[in-house]
């Protein structure tokens, strides 16, 4: 009788994360999935399901990567609302990794991809971008109280306009654009909001 196949079940879902993140839902066929993880096909629908429900954990798993940067920023109360919105930017887009900076973000390339074949994926995706923008709106509406938005701007305009800005990033950042670069939109941007 075969051995089961051993495996680190965080390793495995970071790599399959990974090659979704790089290269899409519908280009991530299962071999590729298979070759980036190390295990085998068995193993892969015994422990994770098929392609869809494998997709899926690795959304939840990106999702907690998204909801650390988020308390270390945007949820942190202890910084003030306009500097939790840049230490957000900064931890999301500015100072990760050029590896992980030219991958753009699981999220919004998913947004890019067709994934509105699939009502529960879509779903997903949706709920976590909206996690954001909540956290985002909360500060904003933090700034709004002390007087600290433009005039004439309101949190929730304030919440898509950083909505869009970290999208754009995120896209600029798949086609090479350096973190200097898009600092410079960041900082023009919370600059024309405050």
């Amino acid at each position: 009788m075969a051995r089961p196949v051993e495996f680190v079940y965080e390793d495995v879902l970071t790599n399959a994360m990974e090659q979704f993140w790089r290269e899409g839902f519908e280009a991530s066929s299962v071999q590729k999935l298979l070759d980036v993880t190390g295990i085998n096909r068995g193993t892969l629908y015994n422990s994770f399901g098929d392609k869809d429900t494998f997709f899926k954990s690795c959304l939840e798993h990106y999702s907690k990567l998204i909801d650390k940067e988020l308390a270390a920023s945007l949820n942190d109360e202890e910084l003030a609302p306009w500097a939790a919105i840049e230490k957000y930017f900064d931890l999301a887009v500015l100072s990760a990794s050029n590896k992980r900076r030219t991958m753009g973000c699981l999220l919004v390339n998913s947004f890019c991809e067709s994934i509105n074949y699939d009502k529960d994926i879509q779903k997903l995706v949706k709920n976590y971008y909206g996690n954001i923008r909540k956290s985002l709106l909360k500060r904003l509406k933090d700034a709004d109280k002390a007087g600290n938005l433009s005039k004439g701007v309101n949190p929730e305009l304030a919440a898509d306009v950083l909505m869009n800005t970290l999208s754009g990033l995120r896209v600029h950042s798949r086609e090479g654009k350096n973190a200097k670069q898009l600092a410079e939109v960041v900082a023009f941007t919370v600059n024309t909001l405050k």
